[in-house]
């Protein structure tokens, strides 16, 4: 796993930023996401920052190296939606495994021109949930109604999965999951990709709370959400998304209260202002995530919507030298979850006896 393990152990490592912040910063217009390649393609594609890894992928290096330098230890592809499920809004389902492909090749040369024999640098390949659920149905008045199956996100999943391997990332990140049932629908192909032969990488899960609730967008708490999760043994689990890092420490303590792996958080820069936008200054978001540190509560940080390069440099200053978490040790009972965690205790079975 190139020595990832091994620095994990050492120190905190930093995630980069919002890939689609800095995206936007740049004022794409229709034409800049079309490229000569797409110019006469029938549906808009303003929005699908995924296309511009295949239209221009000169930006998508450039804010990877800007991450890079600003002190990431990991870079993400430009992949959230590039699964054929996401695509197909855009009538772009047959350049899937093309743009995961490309995508990882990007982000790896990237990687390599920033990496050094004492620091080298890696790749997560994303996977975001898609815009379906498989646990909630899209009619209020036919609750059973799916529009999407556990076969469809799975066979989705997959191809995109098998395109990032192939490209050559070190981790598979599956994140934002709001829905746990899609993320298992991606565990599942991963270990499907696994069984036919091909090498597979580790695999960095983290959910999202989506509100003060604290609670997925399907119900679950932290500690559920790990118990449902906690048989792919992954890499790390955590959080990103929804929430500022004041709002969301005590689902990442509640995390780490249980989880036998890694920590990770990537917060917001806040909460969003009136127009949708971020304020949270670097300093503000790197304070917080020291505290965390400090705390001992993470293993794996960095930054989601309205991060910057500066936000992730602040951040990578703040842990540095801060001891990463300690894993919590793996437990040796019975944990069921459902929208919360249950678990039978040493008590439970001796008074069953």
């Amino acid at each position: 796993m190139n020595g990832i393990p091994e620095t994990a152990r050492e120190r905190i490592l930093i995630l980069d930023g919002a890939m689609g912040t800095m995206i936007q910063t740049q004022r794409p217009d229709e034409a800049t996401y079309r490229g000569q390649r797409f110019a006469a393609h029938p549906p808009d594609l303003a929005g699908n920052n995924e296309i511009l890894t295949l239209t221009q992928p000169d930006m998508i290096r450039d804010i990877h190296a800007a991450f890079l330098d600003a002190g990431a230890d990991i870079v993400c592809t430009n992949t959230f939606s590039a699964t054929r499920i996401s695509q197909s809004d855009y009538g772009m389902e047959d350049v899937v495994a093309e743009l995961n492909l490309e995508s990882a090749r990007i982000a790896r040369e990237a990687a390599v021109a920033a990496s050094t024999p004492h620091r080298p640098r890696w790749v997560a390949g994303a996977i975001g949930p898609t815009n379906r659920t498989a646990s909630i149905s899209p009619d209020v008045n036919d609750p059973g109604f799916r529009n999407v199956t556990f076969d469809d996100l799975a066979s989705s999943y997959g191809e995109a999965a098998r395109a990032l391997v192939r490209g050559g990332v070190d981790l598979l990140l599956v994140e934002t999951i709001f829905d746990t049932l899609n993320a298992k629908a991606a565990l599942h192909a991963i270990q499907s990709l696994a069984d036919e032969g091909l090498d597979m990488p580790p695999v960095m899960i983290s959910g999202t709370i989506t509100d003060r609730s604290g609670r997925t967008l399907t119900g679950q708490t932290p500690e559920a959400f790990w118990v449902s999760v906690s048989h792919a043994r992954p890499f790390s689990v955590g959080l990103n998304c929804a929430l500022g890092a004041a709002e969301m420490r005590p689902h990442i303590r509640a995390l780490a209260g249980v989880a036998d792996c890694l920590i990770s958080a990537y917060p917001n820069a806040g909460l969003p202002n009136e127009m949708g936008g971020y304020d949270e200054q670097p300093e503000e978001t790197a304070a917080h995530l020291r505290e965390w540190a400090e705390a001992g509560l993470v293993n794996v940080v960095g930054g989601c919507c309205g991060t910057t390069p500066d936000h992730i440099r602040a951040i990578a200053d703040a842990v540095e030298g801060v001891a990463p978490r300690k894993p919590a040790p793996r437990a040796e009972r019975l944990r069921l979850s459902g929208l919360e965690m249950f678990e039978k205790s040493a008590g439970d079975a001796e008074a069953a006896a």
